[in-house]
């Protein structure tokens, strides 16, 4: 993979995706060889968005500037089959015969963060073969499937002019891990509305002005890139005896036929320096570095925890001593912490021989 082989980089995430014997040692190997420093774009949002043409746009543009593209798309899996159609691949196609441009479909298996369980492990194996920039796309989301933060450096946030969205980013959730607001599908009645609304929000949140949304009818003046009605007011100058802030711009798209996606590059952009100059780019790698952490403590744990509970026919006993009522799942979970050298007085669950007394 080192050598920049595209199999071997297919190869490695299939390993990692399925976590396969050895994966953690693969994944411990590629950190261990120091940071590539790819950006990692999430775009995210509700179903319907048009978050794939997007990212397809996105990406055309990043080549014409002789950029490779990783690109990481999280499709939903059925709750009946489990499998997954793996759409977005189907919509980014066009895409495939690119040689810079490397896609990688993973259903979400049932995980209910907006990015399958191994999401983060593929970027970390992409950022590794040197991809510049990394876009992952997740499932369509609502206000709660907000993984997508603890993997992407600039999360962009793409809601369209119907359907309720305009009401739906005004509650907590998307409207607090947006570095980017993205109205796409901008040709549709309510899109300068939408536009208001969540500027309007976000100078009641920040106190500031946020940047003004792009058009996307000409390269000038009326409905032109500053302004969809004109020229657009440019953000106040920020006072330099304080840290900047971000505010989020507000940008207006059309991700079939790639109108304002240049603005929205040139935003990522914008962001990524800020992040790097402020240091709140050192700040979010230390805090997703330490979920990972928390994420592989937790993974390590349940696998332990399941491989004793299938010892000696463990668990069969603890079912049959609750059966008899010399027992419940609490004392019994607690027996299994302490077989496992887990000091029960750390946490002590009910009914626990060196616990408290029980529920007072």
């Amino acid at each position: 993979m080192a050598e920049g082989n595209r199999s071997s980089l297919a190869r490695a995430i299939s390993v990692v995706e399925n976590e396969r014997a050895g994966f953690q040692d693969l994944l411990h190997t590629l950190l261990s060889q120091g940071r590539a420093g790819g950006t990692r774009i999430g775009i995210t949002g509700p179903p319907g968005a048009g978050k794939s043409s997007l990212v397809s746009a996105f990406a055309r543009l990043c080549r014409r500037g002789h950029q490779e593209v990783g690109i990481v798309a999280v499709d939903p899996t059925s709750p009946y089959s489990g499998g997954a159609l793996l759409g977005d691949r189907i919509r980014m196609n066009d895409l495939a015969t690119d040689p810079g441009i490397f896609i990688r479909s993973m259903a979400s298996r049932g995980s209910l963060g907006g990015l399958a369980t191994t999401t983060k492990e593929v970027i970390d194996v992409m950022d590794a073969f040197g991809f510049p920039r990394i876009l992952v796309e997740t499932v369509g989301v609502g206000q709660t499937e907000l993984e997508i933060t603890g993997a992407a450096d600039t999360v962009v946030v793409v809601l369209t002019p119907e359907s309720g969205d305009g009401i739906q980013a005004m509650k907590a959730g998307l409207m607090e891990i947006a570095d980017v607001f993205v109205v796409n599908k901008a040709d549709r009645p309510g899109a300068d509305r939408l536009v208001k609304e969540i500027r309007s929000s976000l100078k009641l949140r920040t106190g500031e002005v946020p940047g003004a949304a792009s058009g996307h009818h000409g390269p000038s003046g009326h409905h032109g890139p500053s302004g969809h009605h004109g020229p657009a007011s440019a953000p106040s100058k920020p006072d330099e005896s304080e840290p900047q802030r971000w505010v989020p711009p507000v940008l207006l798209t059309m991700g079939q036929t790639g109108e304002g996606v240049e603005e929205l590059v040139q935003a990522v952009d914008r962001h990524r320096e800020w992040l790097e100059t402020s240091g709140e780019l050192e700040r979010r790698r230390r805090e997703r570095t330490a979920d990972r952490i928390r994420d592989v403590l937790d993974r390590e744990l349940k696998r332990r925890v399941r491989r004793e509970l299938t010892r000696e026919s463990m668990l069969a006993e603890a079912l049959d001593r609750i059966a008899r009522g010399e027992g419940t799942p609490y004392s019994e979970a607690a027996t299994f912490l302490e077989q496992m050298g887990v000091d029960p007085t750390e946490a002590p669950l009910p009914g626990s021989p060196r616990s408290a007394g029980g529920v007072e």
